[in-house]
């Protein structure tokens, strides 16, 4: 195996188990490796440290292994049961899974396979490669999760075109990986805590459903009784049908995209709900809530797509995160709810707070915060690795 030897005094992070080594950190690297090989790592004084793959950028190894376990037959196999144990064990998978039939199987760090995102929808794993050899061991991940999940699996689609490094020089187009004979669909129907959805993996963002939200909206059935909600930025209705499982009085849903707002009436309908208490309005969230009337909804909705999808763009994301808090916060009647994410990832948790308070003091309104909203157990967090935690967000009571 080919070899990335550190700095002097470089390895402590490492030895604290965190899963990436920077190219800063790196004295030498032998064998030329390609982007995507696999490389052990070693410290200047030569004791070895990990394997992982090697990438070019400020990120040289993301690390699958602190011993040599990553050279073994059966590692896919291993790591990826060991992921659908986590699942199971928080009542996502296996018999004591109740009303719910998707959920996240592999979250990068979280399950120590830093680069790889794999969905499970009901029979059918979707899968995001974000690293170059991630995406080379696509076929042997997806024949491990044949091998996990047996005649259960209908079918392995990998969707790695918008997130795999195009610079590596990677034949990057979607398609399916395994596909169980008479297997042709494009989508799937789930079941997310009674609730049913149609998920597109071929055509929809991300994998195809945002799994990361499945308490939050949760939440927000609990709260919606007798409540007017507006959900923007809503994509395929999530939070709107369950706001109208919790007996909301009317909801509305703003996206700007006509596809995700096909879908949303679709979910509606697929779960039996009144269409009149629904109406789905596809234009800009932004300026919908700009021109939306004082005290029109008693519960806002506010789930926006990342602002910030690095550092260099913070200030003007936290500047966008101040005005769409501000307006939500303005607009809800009084006595109602907001709640309010971010799932930019250099966006803390207590900058995101800061953003928020900042936001309500604009507006002059009594607002407290009922509860601090996070990602849920499939989307774990590797204790050694805290940048896992991405998704943030805030339950307000507006006076």
């Amino acid at each position: 195996m080919k070899k990335v030897v550190l700095k002097k005094g470089r390895e402590d992070s490492i030895l604290r188990f965190h899963p990436w080594v920077f190219s800063g950190a790196i004295a030498e690297v032998q064998g030329n490796p390609a982007e995507g090989d696999l490389v052990a790592v070693y410290s200047c004084g030569g004791d070895f440290l990990a394997c992982g793959h090697w990438q070019i950028g400020s990120i040289a190894v993301r690390i699958l292994s602190f011993d040599s376990d990553v050279l073994q037959p059966d590692f896919w196999k291993v790591m990826l049961a060991r992921a659908l144990d986590v699942r199971k064990a928080a009542g996502l998978a296996g018999e004591n899974a109740s009303g719910t039939d998707c959920y996240r199987l592999v979250h990068g760090e979280g399950d120590n396979l830093p680069g790889l995102i794999v969905d499970y929808y009901n029979g059918v794993c979707v899968m995001q490669a974000h690293s170059a050899g991630m995406f080379r061991a696509r076929k042997q991940i997806a024949d491990a999760l044949l091998e996990v999940y047996g005649e259960k699996l209908e079918a392995v689609y990998d969707k790695s075109s918008s997130t795999a490094p195009f610079k590596a020089g990677l034949d990057l187009v979607d398609g399916y990986l395994y596909r169980k004979p008479g297997f042709a669909d494009d989508q799937q129907t789930v079941m997310e805590n009674g609730h049913r959805f149609v998920v597109n993996w071929t055509s929809g963002q991300k994998t195809g459903f945002f799994l990361d939200q499945r308490e939050n909206r949760a939440l927000v059935e609990r709260y919606a009784g007798g409540r007017r909600v507006l959900n923007l930025f809503c994509y395929t209705g999530g939070f709107s049908v369950y706001a109208l499982a919790g007996g909301a009085v009317s909801v509305v849903s703003v996206d700007s995209s006509g596809k995700a707002m096909e879908l949303v009436d679709r979910n509606v309908h697929l779960n039996g709900f009144d269409a009149a208490r629904h109406t789905g309005i596809c234009c800009d969230a932004i300026d919908y809530l700009k021109n939306t009337q004082e005290g029109k909804y008693d519960l806002i909705i506010v789930d926006p797509p990342a602002f910030a999808k690095h550092r260099g763009a913070l200030r003007n994301a936290l500047r966008a995160y101040q005005r769409l808090n501000a307006a939500a916060i303005s607009k809800v009647a009084p006595g109602g709810l907001v709640f309010t994410f971010s799932c930019s990832q250099v966006v803390d948790k207590e900058t995101f707070a800061l953003t928020v308070f900042s936001a309500a003091a604009q507006t002059g309104r009594s607002v407290r915060i009922l509860d601090r909203l996070n990602q849920p157990a499939d989307h774990s967090v590797n204790i050694y690795h805290p940048e896992g935690e991405y998704l943030k967000g805030l339950l307000l009571y507006v006076e």
